[in-house]
């Protein structure tokens, strides 16, 4: 018989597959619904950073800054009296996902500073939750700004959750970071349990006609999954974290190729909103059709096995593949 279970953040799974944050699964149905068909875990929608503080009026000048000046800057942010389900309302969704599911439940902080969250990370453990993952969504604009800087702070952030709770604490990562081999490694001593390969920047688009800046989303497509491939492939074996593949994974190939360059589990969100939950059983059929015909008896039996450090031409993670591919490319001549 096929074994499909695998372990994240020493958690044991029934599954590789992991709904990542969204809003399926801020549901209990929801959340029900995605156990039933086959999902290993589940990952809260994000608390926001700037919902831990409102109340703070240090934070909430600082977020409203220029205000002042420029009224429609007040649309910038939706108000975080009511996006969501508001702190206590995702502490009470953490205590019963807990008792109406048997999967793991992880909770989610978006944010970029410490400050009240290695306070709510504790909070957060009390209610339950079996992980947390840190989603720190950073974008940064000023040119005075150094990268061992912002490499500094993301640690310093993950020591502080880490000092304040003794549950596993995963972060969710950025792909900017000029030498992301070496920051999953500051990473990694800093305490974390698990890196989650990558955040998808949502970035705002132009009205030409107006002249403003508007908000952008676009679900993930699996070509975006080869740059998460690429650096899970080279990351594993290189630290104790546990790897997670997330953005571009819509099918049973990309939960296998994910596994296969070294990840534990492969989350799934923009397949899952477009094709309803039930898309994740059709996954793991496929993915136990495929193990049965390639005779694979486990997923830990294929993990890692085209990563970096077990494929033969290991260049192929490196410059030398790219002067290959160019080089691939024929144009075709017609006249």
């Amino acid at each position: 018989m096929i074994d499909l279970t695998t372990t994240y953040l020493g958690l044991p799974l029934k599954s590789p597959i992991v709904a990542s944050a969204s809003p399926l699964c801020e549901s209990l149905v929801n959340i029900r619904h995605l156990e039933d068909a086959g999902v290993g875990a589940v990952v809260l929608p994000s608390l926001f950073e700037e919902q831990l503080d409102l109340e703070s009026q240090r934070v909430d000048s600082d977020l409203f800054r220029g205000s002042e000046s420029f009224a429609e800057s007040l649309d910038y942010l939706p108000d975080m009296h009511t996006y969501n389900l508001g702190a206590d309302g995702y502490l009470e969704l953490i205590r019963k996902a807990r008792q109406r599911v048997s999967i793991p439940v992880i909770a989610s902080l978006n944010g970029v500073s410490p400050g009240g969250w290695a306070r709510y990370a504790g909070l957060i453990e009390q209610a339950g939750a079996d992980a947390i993952e840190l989603n720190i969504y950073a974008i940064i604009t000023d040119p005075n700004i150094l990268g061992a800087d912002v490499e500094r702070n993301y640690c310093d952030l993950v020591r502080q959750v880490k000092a304040n709770v003794s549950i596993p604490v995963a972060v969710k990562c950025s792909h900017s970071f000029s030498a992301f081999a070496n920051m999953g490694k500051q990473l990694d001593a800093a305490g974390a349990n698990g890196l989650v390969v990558f955040n998808r920047f949502y970035q705002p688009d132009f009205d030409i006609e107006s002249l403003e800046v508007v908000p952008s989303l676009t679900l993930s497509r699996p070509q975006e999954l080869l740059l998460r491939l690429h650096w899970v492939a080279i990351l594993y074996g290189w630290v104790r974290a546990d790897l997670a593949v997330t953005g571009g994974v819509h099918s049973a190939q990309d939960v296998l190729k994910s596994m296969m360059a070294g990840a534990n589990v492969a989350m799934m969100t923009s397949a899952l909103l477009q094709n309803g939950i039930d898309h994740a059983t059709l996954v793991l059929k496929d993915l136990v059709c495929w193990m049965e015909v390639h005779e694979y008896e486990s997923i830990r039996q294929m993990r890692g096995s085209m990563s970096q450090r077990s494929v033969s031409d290991p260049t192929a993670f490196e410059r030398g593949n790219y002067m290959r591919v160019l080089s691939s490319y024929v144009v075709r001549h017609t006249g």
